[in-house]
């Protein structure tokens, strides 16, 4: 009987340097944005299309998500193996309430979404449905601490933008104790 050799799937790695996660290994880096849209090709702004050849960077949201199903390694640029509470201090220099933010992120990826920054548009997330360059995501999701008080005039405002680009304005509000979340969506009336 002979026996079939079986080509393991192996963790990707990526290296952290400066606040950015690079996959150098261009075939690595393209594999994971084809499975789930992870991370963003170097020297492609959109990509019409999953197949690409390029490093890629990813996000905080997306590495820790990635580690925790054991898809990605992280080493920092002296070579060590970066833990998930490293990955976290070190998202906390950069990201106000990471923790609450990765709880909403996590949670829409595993409800199927594909959530991607939505800084451009004053909001956490912009949440796709299928994915960029597939569909025009359908919803602007941003996330609050439970007791984090919102003005009027910021939902306003928040409101004329999702209306005007034709997105879905939702809040994620956070139980810091729980990581409980709550999904408010708005409805504009003309």
């Amino acid at each position: 009987m002979e026996l079939k050799k079986f080509k393991l799937k192996m963790a990707t790695k990526a290296v952290y340097v400066g606040g950015f996660f690079v996959i150098l290994d261009e075939d690595e880096a393209s594999s994971l944005y084809r499975e789930g849209f992870y991370g963003r090709p170097l020297g492609i702004e959109k990509p019409k299309t999953p197949i690409f050849r390029s490093k890629t960077i990813l996000s905080f949201y997306e590495v820790l998500y990635l580690k925790s199903s054991k898809r990605i390694d992280i080493i920092d640029e002296r070579g060590e193996e970066m833990s998930d509470e490293d990955i976290i201090q070190e998202a906390g220099k950069y990201i106000e309430n990471f923790e609450i933010k990765y709880a909403v992120y996590k949670d829409l990826k595993n409800k199927g979404f594909i959530p991607k920054p939505g800084m451009k548009f004053g909001v956490t997330f912009l949440v796709y449905e299928y994915g960029p360059g597939i569909d025009h995501a359908p919803f602007l999701v941003h996330v609050l601490e439970k007791k984090e008080k919102l003005e009027v005039l910021e939902i306003l405002r928040a409101g004329r933008l999702s209306h005007s680009v034709r997105k879905k304005l939702v809040l994620a509000s956070v139980d810091p104790s729980e990581l409980k979340i709550d999904y408010y969506m708005f409805r504009w009336f003309e």
